[in-house]
């Protein structure tokens, strides 16, 4: 029998939550479970395993993330809306850590394809129509911007820029600069 109170969509908020504590890696079944006073067992009636539980999390983390940067992107064109997608991505990452890695989870096509995946990759392809890039240019800028912003902010997070004089922020800024050049200088296919 379900406890009273507990439903899916509250066990995976908690998680959530959790996973900004102590980290999406350390978000377990018996950790939630003590989180919500009970036994690791009646868990097992909202969500199927610990896999389920974390792709539940994944799918809110990425869904929070479109709305943050779909807010940030309204009324933006090029450069603009660039920077204030990469500052979306990267308040968010800074803001909730375990879901961040939690949106990362690799997942199979069909349940990539029923979370919020498709429009993080809508709004990048927005973005690059701003930069006139064609296909197959687009899916390559794509996977150049998803790179870098997750390359910077995860190498942030962990510490990696501390030790140089430059101020972290300052090479935020220039990567973007860098990043807005490469876009209105792409080259062409084959050269």
């Amino acid at each position: 029998m379900a406890r009273a109170g507990v439903t899916a969509e509250r066990l995976t908020q908690a998680a959530a939550e959790l996973a900004d504590e102590i980290g999406f890696q350390n978000v377990t079944v018996s950790a939630l479970a003590r989180a919500f006073g009970v036994k690791p067992a009646a868990l097992y009636s909202h969500v199927k395993d610990l896999q389920d539980l974390r792709i539940r999390v994944a799918k809110l983390a990425l869904a929070e993330l479109a709305e943050r940067a779909a807010t940030a992107l309204a009324g933006r064109s090029g450069k603009d809306a660039l920077v204030a997608f990469a500052n979306a991505y990267r308040g968010y990452a800074k803001e909730h850590p375990g879901r961040y890695a939690a949106a990362q989870l690799e997942m199979d096509y069909e349940t990539a394809a029923d979370s919020a995946a498709p429009r993080h990759s809508a709004m990048t392809r927005a973005i690059l129509r701003g930069y006139d890039l064609p296909d197959p240019a687009q899916t390559d800028a794509v996977r150049m911007l998803g790179a870098t912003f997750h390359g910077y902010v995860s190498l942030e997070m962990a510490g990696g820029f501390r030790h140089t004089p430059r101020s972290v922020e300052e090479s935020w800024n220039r990567t973007l600069d860098a990043l807005d050049a490469v876009l209105r200088n792409w080259p062409s296919d084959g050269g």
